[in-house]
């Protein structure tokens, strides 16, 4: 149906009579702001919130603020804003409605992002629908508030109170109007020292003095500690606030972050890829794009020299890093390729430096010399390092304006740019059979193609077979393709999206006899094993006898039928009987924690708990091995949120045989537990199987925890919601936990009846074999 001007302004001054004087005035303001199409929308949503029956300021209000907020950000917030008032008029009345359209244009001009508006507006309606006698005061005192806090702070201020007045609705009132000394408590730590609203225009103007261009830069919610600036759809994203660095004030870090972002624009010319590298060595090409980059600038502009310097001065002064760390010692090397006159005193990373100067004016717009020396800084600290430290611990350096180097790597950014040159060429992986690669590298006359990987799916021995792969004796140790898990967070209510980064690595082996060796020193629960095998394997044909409506006549029953018939008797009507097959379909993950925790040795036992961990998967697994069902051994442990790390024992489709055995001989205990990843990724391997029964059998020693979580209960909530996310999904989760104490925690996670304590953990094997058979029957 076409739009008809005068008919709607016609509504709309019916419906709000004072809108007679000022309606073709509006309409005139808005046409600065808004294209044809988007005042037809506007005038319609104010024409449906003229007859909601929530009174006439809200339309006033509507037709006032919506062009304001549109001018400062864009037009597709509108079905936002028409979407919210729609909801907001089943919790609350039309003069607070009024209220938060008038707000509207505050948010805008502070925030003069989309993103932050839609924040503001989904925040808006979760307290009009938790806490609605806190929305007036809130309101009131919006300029206030946004005068000091952005809208993540704004957000976490908000649903502190709703949270801790939910049902004392006097105290409610006071905290929202900023009168109680709780919320005046909260609002002070919300508070951040420098807004990215007030640097926006002069940020922009410093690059362009720089650069003579322009860059697109939004703010972004920094609603975590670690965050860093990024480059994504286009634009270059700064924290919406942040506190100053020491003595550096926040400006300035602003510059410093913008700065150094601007310089991977401008210095790179394609993206570099990933292929076939670890997370430790990305990390370590990134440190050499980042000095690459960065030597480009100063190159250019010396002054940017002495404000990254005064950054990393003053992070260093709040941070303090011991000195023989590994971590300390990559921050000496970054420094020193930043500024030649700074002393390194170590002799394997000044080989690293030497180089560096020694070939970078001949490497300045080249991305893939930065790989290059990225795997040379991973091979010297290899050679240095005795003990390899994780990626988490060599992040702790103190450079407070750094990116997080997403646009190093190849993506999608890329094909949005106008790059001055084409892309670096990923290998391509090409799957060959044993012939082939025994032909490749016995030829000498094969020319090698770096363009290629070969990859062969089963291990190679060389001729002089001793039990060693070609692979274990030269190969680097293999990681999948990293995946990424949301994570629940109990204090919002809401998913983290793709927060946890899971990498699943090889499995290390050791000695396969060990499997005989538990059998032999478990002999009589090996032989209750039998019996539940026995009574658990499936009995393939089966007769059942004694029916009144089977498939043939049980000759025994109608024997006695007639007997009793001849005795006068009431014959017995079941006297059919029919053949069925009898089978058992299940599929289960074993899931070990596999965390430090684990190396503790039992007192007076002379064994570990890795050990009596070790001894029941391989019993459990020989029990399950004999009843016939499908079933996977893995393993997990984590080094914070972004390195979950996953080890697959014994997958679902490969049989029982020495090499598994020699895998669960291989295990080894590190790290933390971060439980809800590993139970999203086991279920992932359990929906792609077709039996009935799915089982998610969990082996703890104690309460899921990570090196970069202080809460508590964080990672306890997101377990327990793994937990009801399997369930939906078809697939059961239990746990067996030695931790005498689990009682306070393991309930909450899994449920009542999902969970059984062993209170000596050498009864473990002894328990697990029967448990199984138990929940399976």
């Amino acid at each position: 149906m076409s739009f008809d001007l005068e008919e709607v302004k016609a509504s709309l001054i019916k419906a709000v009579p004072q809108l007679e004087e000022m309606l073709d005035s509006l309409i005139q303001e808005a046409s600065h702001y808004m294209n044809e199409h988007s005042r037809e929308e506007w005038l319609d949503n104010a024409n449906a919130l003229a007859y909601l029956g929530k009174g006439q300021d809200v339309v006033v209000s509507y037709l006032e603020a919506v062009p304001q907020v549109i001018a400062k950000v864009d037009d597709e917030i509108l079905d936002d804003i028409h979407e919210t008032v729609m909801k907001l008029s089943s919790v609350t009345s039309g003069e607070v409605i009024a209220l938060v359209l008038d707000s509207l244009p505050t948010i805008a001009d502070k925030t003069r992002d989309i993103d932050l508006t839609r924040q503001y507006l989904a925040l808006i309606y979760q307290i009009g629908s938790k806490t609605p006698r806190g929305m007036r005061p809130m309101l009131a005192n919006m300029d206030e508030l946004m005068s000091k806090l952005t809208v993540s702070g704004l957000r976490r201020w908000a649903q502190w109170g709703a949270q801790a007045h939910a049902r004392n609705f006097p105290a409610q009132i006071k905290y929202f109007g900023l009168e109680s000394e709780d919320s005046k408590a909260v609002f002070q730590q919300q508070r951040k020292g420098s807004l990215f609203i007030d640097f926006h225009r002069p940020i922009n103007f410093y690059l362009r003095a720089f650069w003579a261009r322009d860059f697109f830069i939004r703010p972004a919610a920094a609603d975590f500690e670690d965050f860093k600036p990024y480059f994504e759809k286009m634009a270059l994203h700064l924290p919406d606030a942040l506190n100053d660095i020491g003595e550096v004030k926040g400006g300035e870090v602003y510059r410093a972050m913008a700065a150094h972002l601007a310089s991977h624009i401008c210095y790179s010319k394609c993206a570099i890829s990933m292929e076939q590298l670890t997370p430790q060595q990305m990390f370590f090409i990134e440190i050499m794009e980042d000095a690459r980059v960065e030597y480009n600038a100063i190159k250019n502009f010396p002054g940017l020299k002495n404000l990254w310097m005064k950054v990393i001065r003053a992070s260093q002064e709040q941070t303090p890093l011991d000195p023989k760390s590994n971590a300390y010692r990559i921050e000496q090397l970054a420094l020193k390729l930043m500024d030649p006159q700074h002393e390194l005193n170590d002799e394997q990373l000044t080989v690293v430096a030497d180089r560096f100067y020694a070939e970078i004016e001949d490497n300045l717009d080249n991305e893939k010399w930065s790989w290059d020396m990225g795997i040379l800084l991973h091979n010297v600290l290899n050679i240095s390092t005795n003990k390899w430290v994780s990626l988490t611990e060599l992040n702790k350096q103190r450079f407070g304006y750094r990116d997080d180097n997403r646009l190093v790597w190849d993506s999608d950014e890329w094909g949005d740019m106008d790059a001055g040159g084409a892309a670096y060429q990923e290998p391509v992986r090409k799957h060959v059979s044993v012939m082939e690669m025994i032909n490749e590298i016995d030829s000498e006359l094969v020319d090698v193609d770096h363009d290629e990987v070969w990859v062969l799916g089963s291990e190679l021995y060389p001729y002089e077979d001793n039990g060693v792969s070609y692979n274990e004796m030269e190969g680097v140790e293999p990681i999948s393709d990293p995946f990424h898990y949301h994570e629940w967070d109990y204090r919002v209510q809401l998913h983290r999206p793709s927060w946890v980064t899971l990498y699943e690595r090889r499995a290390k082996k050791g000695d396969p006899e060990l499997y005989n060796r538990i059998l032999d020193a478990n002999k009589g629960i090996a032989h209750r094993i039998k019996q539940i095998v026995d009574k658990l394997q499936a009995v393939g044909l089966q007769r059942i006898r004694r029916l009144e409506d089977g498939d043939e006549l049980d000759l025994n029953a109608c024997v006695e039928a007639i007997t009793d018939i001849r005795m006068g008797q009431e014959p017995d009507p079941r006297i059919t009987m029919k053949n069925v097959i009898r089978s058992r379909e299940v599929s289960v993950v074993v899931l070990l924690d596999l965390s430090e925790s684990t190396n503790e040795e039992i007192p007076g036992v002379g064994k570990t708990i890795l050990e009596v961990t070790q001894e029941s998967a391989i019993l459990v697994s020989h029990a399950i091995n004999g009843i016939g069902d499908q079933f996977a051994v893995h393993g997990f442990s984590s080094d914070g949120r972004h390195d979950l790390q996953y080890v697959r024992f014994k997958q679902f489709d490969e049989p029982f045989d020495q090499e598994v055995h020699s895998r669960l001989a291989g295990m080894q205990g590190g790290l933390s537990t971060r439980m809800g990843g590993a139970m999203r990724h086991a279920g992932h391997y359990l929906a792609k199987q077709s039996s009935k029964q799915k089982l998610l059998l969990v082996i703890t020693d104690g309460e899921p925890a990570d090196i970069d979580e202080q809460d508590g209960q964080y990672l306890k909530q997101d377990a327990k919601k793994a937990v009801e996310e399997l369930q939906t999904n078809g697939i059961y989760s239990y746990c067996l936990t030695i931790d005498q104490y689990a009682d306070k925690y393991v309930q909450n996670i899994f449920g009542q009846n999902r969970y059984a304590i062993v209170d000596d953990v050498l009864k473990l094997p002894e328990k697990l074999p029967q448990l199984f058979a138990n929940l399976t029957t």
